[in-house]
């Protein structure tokens, strides 16, 4: 339990310093955004700008992203949003990517407990009930991954399977943003100059 707190703690400074980094540069990245030549690969420019929806039985994954790594960072994090447009309700029970990008992966929950944020592995998985939608983001329920082997490098993407007890498997990209990306490319924080 420590080392997952303080693996979570580490996570969570490592993100305020990218912040803190991409706002002291954030006018001139502004300008040079619309301007630049993006290197996402191809799937995850269609992930990122058409607004795929990936689908599995009643569930709808949208926005997948993940944000970059510093060097040597332990843990890195994905994010999504799923919707369940079935009658029955489901879990997400399990998610893992190639044992080149990491160790392993588990489902996680930040939550206040009194003043302090927490972060803790959801080891019976992730309610999606059904009628309703989930999101898995930055500061709340999220997968981690896990003893990263190599560096998330933003405009790249990194490939997950996700395990629902109903609906069963499916392999989504994870878009890779900046450190502090906050959604998917597909809310608009990313487009293409001309």
């Amino acid at each position: 339990m420590k080392t997952t707190l303080i693996t979570a703690l580490g996570f969570v400074l490592l993100s305020s310093a990218g912040a803190h980094a991409d706002h002291a540069h954030a006018d001139r990245a502004h300008e040079d955004h619309a301007q630049a030549e993006h290197k996402m690969d191809h799937g995850a420019q269609m992930a990122a700008h058409d607004g795929a929806v990936y689908e599995i039985g009643a569930l709808h994954i949208e926005r997948p992203f993940s944000r970059a790594s510093l060097p040597n960072q332990p843990v890195g994090g994905g994010f999504f949003t799923v919707t369940n447009t079935g009658s029955e309700d489901d879990r997400l029970i399990a998610a893992s990517t190639s044992p080149e990008r990491a160790d392993h992966m588990e489902i996680h929950e930040m939550a206040m407990d009194g003043q302090v944020m927490k972060m803790r592995e959801l080891s019976d998985g992730l309610s999606i009930p059904a009628g309703e939608t989930v999101e898995l983001k930055p500061g709340g329920f999220h997968l981690m991954m896990m003893g990263l082997k190599q560096p998330l490098v933003e405009g790249e993407s990194v490939t997950v399977s996700l395990t629902f007890e109903q609906a069963g498997t499916i392999e989504i990209p994870l878009a890779i943003g900046a450190l502090n990306a906050k959604g998917g490319a597909a809310q608009g924080h990313m487009t293409h100059g001309n």
